[in-house]
């Protein structure tokens, strides 16, 4: 490389082995010739804000020049980096490889190159070594300067405490005051000193020894913290979405990311992502189809011009190639006449082979000197053999359940781990004289390196319940005596701090290091700790089931006063913007609702007040007092019995509200148009059951209570006294809940429904619905069932957008036989349906939907046949828009009949597509009246992480599950959830030993292909989440029958 390879390296000025870095050749390819010729010098400034000048030949790719700064630093994993400029135009834009840099770059002279992070890994414990860690930190450094890392004040304060630590080691005020006074890591940072400060002390005070970090140390923690951050390794890209409306772009290891200013509103990841391209200045993004996805099958997005465009595309391209491919993209073979689309691709290697090179050993570890630090590596060559610092430092990012939204920093805590490596290995790095084998510093380095799909393991010291786990092997050579813990807590709102965690070192079965999660992990991690320090930790962290049931309180509470406000704020808000609900029945509904609000907002601070005592954010725990929840439930339930009388107006809302809908054309587009809203997540008339539903929830949590308490408990009498309270108020409410249920669910179905339009009247009970296939003359065709306790409908899924069932029939129960056809039809969970006039074949998908079928219809049938005749009331036909159905017979029906009543349908008005009845028609199941009494009785709220089945990585997020269903927020501030998973048809298991997840509270749900983990906080939570989600992808098998005499009358 002609005079390239002579400069002398920082490395070998420290007597350091020149290393040749990693080659991107296969094996067998020789390197090619360096271009010859004039020679030609290019200024790069590096991220410690240093300038190097570089001679390469001028006709030489951009390649060279790279591998030249890579090879000055003596860096490996040079991978991760790039080299940015300033193009003629004024255009940031990335060093192609491939290209000679004379064509891109006019004058050289004048020009200074960039080298900085151009591909951000999910998990920096994939960086092998320190130098590039260090030059991590440096860009995290540099980002927050300049405003591109945004984050709130504590995590800001939190990263720079790192940097100075970095900087000059352990704390000591007047260095530290003249140091900020000096540099400057973040706009208005004088309000953030004292901060600061109070993090710089904490990193020494909170380790065993009472020494601070190392630089290296500090690096990892920054990393640790930075990469939680929503805009960590972010560059915006201005662009606008079709409708004109200002956004930015931006790629990442995940994929295309879309935010609305700092905040990000959108994420297409790379397994959806079919194709990108760009037109002009239009960037295309082409979705792979999904049946639950409401995206167009192509976006676009708009941006200043077509440099811009491109410049994006290729960053795209390059991110795709680099995260997702395992080798570098062959090159297309040249056109003979004509050229059609950019050549560009990929150059260089991608991820997984940087990391399968490092994995096998093929570098050397190199010192390096750091700009800014006034302090060493390593502390001492002489210390104790337990004071020895791992080349892989401690991670210690610990957080407090804060509810800010922007910094990911303060929503959980965890503890990093630290490898234990030999003392020899330490000393190496302090030293070049110090030697260690080849062979043991091959095993070390390959300790440090994990792959994206490895995860943490996580040592959890509960002897009482803790899950088996697999022995790790120990590791040659490791250090014995307790690992330096590291405990900083800190509060979004700049409260006192929460809670401790500390994990434990810990290796994979390969003797590499595991590498954390991508998300932060939920409380209670423990670590190796000594008597009194789990003396203090039972105190901050409670690990009583009580403590755990008080915060189910706490949590499902959040999702109630969240659906009040739906009604108390969203609806009211769009019915008064249309004027179109009378004033009556305005004052009916919400004078009834906002009492219910405001008191529920005060019990609720009330909950998270005696949780932060109890968690011991005050001293009040040192007394015991506030270890309890049963005081102040009784309180509040005593005091909720004063809205007794608002609970019983309920039932009169939810019919005047049918009975103005029924009436009003204008009332029930408005309804209609407020359903299709992303607040209303649930058909609205549920939101008005919602206060009655609540008062089970109260009771079951009293009953786990009192049962999990012995009778001397300090908390068992006001525990005991409150489920009496709210037991009769349950008594005297449930008849009324029972009736409103079923009347309801029969308007919800009448929603669903075209071709009926007496569906709900005074009698009728619901009892299954659910999918079967029904023979006709064109074999087995799947049919829509409905089960009422006097009639059986059967429908077909309309062809128009309405997403509406068509009903094609309907069979009075009153004198009907079912008999088993298999034998006689050929056909497995075959039975006939034998009516008075018309006979039917049916199939089930299983067994077990069969005999629910049997069951329910023989239950119907028995009902029908105590009503002395059949029942006068037959299910008539819609307004005279849509034609009654006529019936088929068996060998007559096929899917030729829906197409007589299409011109009518699609004057059908747009209809939710996610109900329960959609949900059963995909999944080919059924529910039943039942299962959605026990699914009102099985609700649960609060954090999960989640894991997909090829991520490298989990994800915290907010889950509310209720109506068989799971719904995903960002945190439990948002108005309306991310996404929503329905579960029917879903499978309820624990990960095997096979799958690696190596975590404890892991249930794992899966659907054909489809498999999903999910990771709860404690015992008591992962048992609860067990619990509601087997109602739902287990439902009743027996049915819970209503006598005639308590039919529902309206």
């Amino acid at each position: 490389m002609g005079e390239v390879e002579q400069r002398p390296t920082a490395g070998s000025r420290l007597g350091v082995q020149e290393n040749a870095g990693i080659s991107t050749l296969e094996h067998g390819q020789k390197l090619p010739a360096t271009p010859t010729g004039k020679l030609t010098s290019i200024k790069v400034q590096m991220l410690d804000d240093t300038q190097e000048s570089f001679e390469v030949p001028q006709r030489a790719p951009g390649k060279v020049l790279l591998d030249a700064v890579c090879s000055h630093l003596n860096l490996v994993e040079g991978d991760y980096f790039g080299l940015e400029f300033l193009d003629h135009k004024k255009i940031t834009v990335w060093l192609d490889l491939l290209k000679p840099i004379v064509k891109q770059i006019r004058r050289p002279k004048h020009v200074v190159l960039k080298f900085v992070v151009k591909f951000f890994p999910p998990d920096h414990a994939q960086l092998q070594e320190e130098l590039t860690r260090y030059l991590f930190a440096l860009q995290v450094k540099q980002d927050l300067e300049k405003g591109r890392l945004t984050c709130n004040d504590t995590s800001a304060a939190l990263l720079i405490s790192h940097i100075v630590q970095s900087e000059i080691g352990d704390f000591d005020e007047t260095i530290d005051r003249e140091h900020l006074a000096k540099n400057k890591y973040i706009p208005q940072q004088e309000a953030l000193e004292d901060k600061i400060m109070e993090f710089h002390r904490n990193h020494m005070q909170v380790l065993l020894n009472y020494h601070g970090h190392t630089p290296a140390e500090s690096d990892f923690q920054l990393l640790e913290i930075a990469r939680r951050l929503e805009m960590y390794g972010i560059r915006l890209h201005p662009a606008k979405d079709r409708e004109g409306t200002k956004i930015n772009l931006a790629v990442a290891h995940t994929g295309i990311l879309v935010f609305q200013g700092h905040t990000k509103i959108n994420a297409f990841n790379w397994a959806k992502v079919r194709k990108l391209s760009f037109k002009r200045k239009r960037f295309l993004i082409k979705l792979r189809p999904d049946v639950n996805s409401s995206f167009q099958d192509t976006l676009e997005f708009l941006m200043a011009n077509r440099d811009f465009c491109k410049a994006f595309w290729k960053i795209c391209v390059e991110h795709h190639a680099f995260f997702r491919l395992f080798e570098e993209p062959k090159p297309k073979p040249k056109p003979v006449i004509f050229t059609r689309g950019s050549s560009f691709r990929f150059s260089g290697r991608t991820q997984k082979q940087v990391l399968d090179y490092v994995k096998e050993g093929g570098h050397k570890k190199v010192q390096f000197e750091r700009k800014h630090s006034k302090i060493h590596s390593v502390r001492s060559l002489t210390a104790k053999p337990s004071e020895q610092r791992s080349e892989v430092p401690t991670q210690n990012s610990s957080f407090t359940y804060g509810d800010d939204p922007d910094s990911p920093v303060v929503q959980s805590c965890w503890q990093g781990k630290e490898l234990k490596v030999s003392v020899e290995d330490g000393g190496q790095r302090a030293s070049p004289s110090l030697k260690k084998s080849p062979k043991e510093g091959r095993r070390l380095d390959g300790a440090v390196i994990a792959t994206m799909e490895e995860e943490e393991e996580v040592v959890k010291d509960r002897p009482q319940h803790s899950r088996p786990q697999a022995q790790q092997p120990s590791t040659a050579g490791s250090l014995a005596g307790s690992p330096h813990l590291s405990e900083l807590s800190i509060n979004s709102q700049g409260g006192p701090p929460m809670a401790h965690v500390t994990l434990s070192p810990n290796l994979s079965p390969d003797n590499r290091q595991a590498s954390p999660l991508v998300s932060p992990l939920l409380n209670e991690q423990t670590g190796i700790r000594t008597d009194d320090e789990e003396e203090v930790r039972r105190k901050r962290f409670p690990t009583d089931k009580a403590y755990f049931i008080a915060k189910e309180v706490s949590t499902t509470e959040r999702t109630y006063l969240k659906d009040l406000e739906v009604i108390t704020s969203w609806f009211q808000s769009s019915v008064s913007k249309d004027d179109c609900l009378p004033e009556t029945l305005k004052n009916l509904i919400f004078s009834n609702f906002e009492p219910l609000h405001k008191f529920h907002t005060t019990f609720l601070k009330e909950i998270e007040q005696r949780l932060a005592l109890w968690e011991g954010r005050s001293n009040a725990h040192l007394k015991g007092d506030y270890q309890r929840i049963g005081d102040v439930m009784l309180k509040n339930i005593q005091s909720m019995k004063q809205l007794t009388i608002h609970l019983r107006k309920h039932s009169e809302v939810l019919v005047e509200l049918e009975n103005g809908i029924k009436n009003s054309r204008k009332l029930e587009t408005s309804c209609r148009d407020f359903e299709m809203q992303k607040v209303c997540y649930l058909p609205l008339n549920t939101f008005l059951l919602r206060p009655l539903h609540r008062l089970m929830h109260y009771k079951q949590i009293m009953e786990r209570l009192c049962k999990h308490y012995p009778p001397n408990h300090l908390d068992f009498r006001d525990s005991r006294a409150a489920l009496a309270e709210i037991s009769e108020m349950v008594a005297q409410l449930h008849s009324s809940m029972l009736k409103m249920e079923n009347f309801q669910k029969l308007h919800e179905l009448k929603k669903d429904l075209i071709g009926i339009d007496n569906l709900v009247i005074p009698g009728r009970e619901f009892i299954r619905l659910g999918s079967l296939s029904k023979l006709s003359g064109k074999g087995l065709q799947q049919r829509m069932f409905f089960l009422f306790n006097d009639v059986l409908l059967y429908t077909s899924r309309g062809l128009t957008a309405s997403n509406q069932f068509k009903v094609h029939g309907q069979l009075p129960l009153y004198g009907m036989m079912i008999e088993d056809s298999e034998e006689e039809w050929g056909v497995p969970h075959c039975f006939t349906l034998r009516g008075q006039h018309q006979s039917i074949v049916v199939a089930a998908s299983s067994r077990s939907e069969m005999d629910k079928w049997i069951e329910d219809i023989q239950m119907a049938i028995d009902l029908a046949e105590k009503c002395n005749g059949p029942t006068p009331e037959f299910l008539g036909s819609s307004p005279p828009d849509t034609k009654s159905p006529e019936e088929p017979t068996v060998d007559q029906e096929s899917e030729d009949d829906l197409n007589a009543s299409r011109t009518s349908l699609e004057r059908q008005a747009p209809h939710r597509g996610n109900t329960t009845v959609h949900v059963c028609w995909h999944r080919n199941t059924s529910v039943s009246m039942v299962d959605f009494s026990i699914a009102v009785e099985n609700q649960l709220s609060g954090n999960l992480l989640r894991k997909f089945k090829n991520s490298n990585g989990w994800q915290k997020l907010w889950v509310v599950f209720t109506n068989f269903c799971m719904f995903f927020y960002k945190s439990h501030q948002d108005n309306h959830p991310l996404a929503s998973l329905p579960l029917l048809g879903y499978s309820l298991t624990i990960p095997s030993e096979s799958e690696n997840i190596h975590k404890d509270y892991v249930f794992k749900l899966h659907f054909k292909s489809h498999v999903y983990y999910f990771r709860a906080e404690s015992e008591y939570t992962f048992e609860r989440w067990m619990e509601v989600i087997r109602s739902a992808t287990s439902p009743a098998s027996r049915i819970r029958v209503l006598s005639h005499e308590e039919s529902h009358v309206y």
